[in-house]
């Protein structure tokens, strides 16, 4: 099992006369991720909210922030028992068969434009075997030809202009990933979390955005930026793309600090808590049929 220790902070400056924020930062509750303790801390004296969407498991805080200083803190301990599969094993959905609820993952959406890149897909991967295989041999793709760059894309980057300039960060790869995915009829959604295991060098610990692909009969982690450690990811959201899962969505005159985060894994022998580590297996945090 792993153990996460999570804590973030966000802070704001808010003007007059107020604004509404949407946040996205707490662990989704699934049959293989366990939020065992949690504590939230707003330092304005304002009514919030803590709501689940029953489709997506994605848990929202909502609040009306007050002119001043806003400041988020959140911690929890977060418990991940993944389901593991051998990759060889991983065979993709015919369309009919899929879950009503996977369906909307095979079609485009604003930043993933796989009608846009069907030709391009089916030339490149149409000849490569379906199933795991196919998805890895996508990112090595992208790998292959997008450079990541800190501070090179920005909120209305898509996929296609991804594969046009060549560079981007986490957000960008896993546009493109996706809209590839879709493009080959892999329902393929765009998730959330912190980015456990990154280098230093590429900055303070961060959001981080990944992928999860629909193998078999659930959806699989892989991260196309290959910039962490995907045993170490606790799934925030997800959704199409970006624009369905942002940490914060902010509508109002506010100032935005960076945010401040940090995850630790717990390691305890006796316990049966090990380090997340990069792996061979195929590795998913959700309890199958579309969860």
């Amino acid at each position: 099992m792993i153990r996460i220790e999570l804590q973030l902070q966000l802070k704001y400056e808010v003007s007059a006369p107020g604004a509404d924020f949407i946040f996205n930062i707490h662990p989704a509750y699934t049959s293989c991720q366990t939020v065992s303790a949690e504590r939230l801390h707003i330092n304005q004296d304002i009514r919030s909210e803590v709501q689940t969407d029953a489709t997506t498991g994605n848990r929202h805080l909502r609040l009306q922030a007050q002119p001043g200083d806003l400041e988020i803190r959140y911690e929890a301990t977060v418990d991940l028992v993944h389901h593991r599969m051998q990759p060889a094993d991983l065979q993709e959905v015919p369309i009919l068969s899929l879950p009503l609820d996977v369906l909307r993952y095979i079609y485009p959406s604003r930043y993933c434009q796989s009608d846009r890149l069907a030709r391009l897909a089916l030339a490149e991967f149409g000849a490569v075997t379906p199933g795991h295989q196919r998805v890895l041999a996508i990112i090595e793709w992208i790998q292959q030809r997008v450079s990541f760059t800190s501070n090179t894309s920005t909120s209305s980057t898509s996929a296609v202009d991804t594969l046009i300039e060549r560079t981007g960060v986490c957000r960008d790869f896993t546009h493109l990933l996706v809209a590839l995915c879709r493009a080959l009829n892999i329902p393929a959604r765009f998730t959330t979390g912190t980015d456990y295991g990154a280098d230093p060098v590429l900055g303070p610990p961060d959001f981080h955005a990944y992928a999860e692909v629909y193998l078999g009969d659930r959806w699989y982690i892989f991260d196309p930026s290959g910039t962490a450690i995907p045993m170490g990811f606790v799934r925030f959201g997800t959704g199409r793309d970006a624009a369905d899962v942002a940490f914060a969505t902010i509508f109002g005159p506010v100032t935005p600090w960076a945010p401040w985060i940090q995850t630790i894994a717990q390691e305890d022998a006796a316990a049966g808590l090990v380090l997340p580590h990069h792996c061979d297996l195929a590795l998913s945090t959700d309890g199958g049929a579309g969860a």
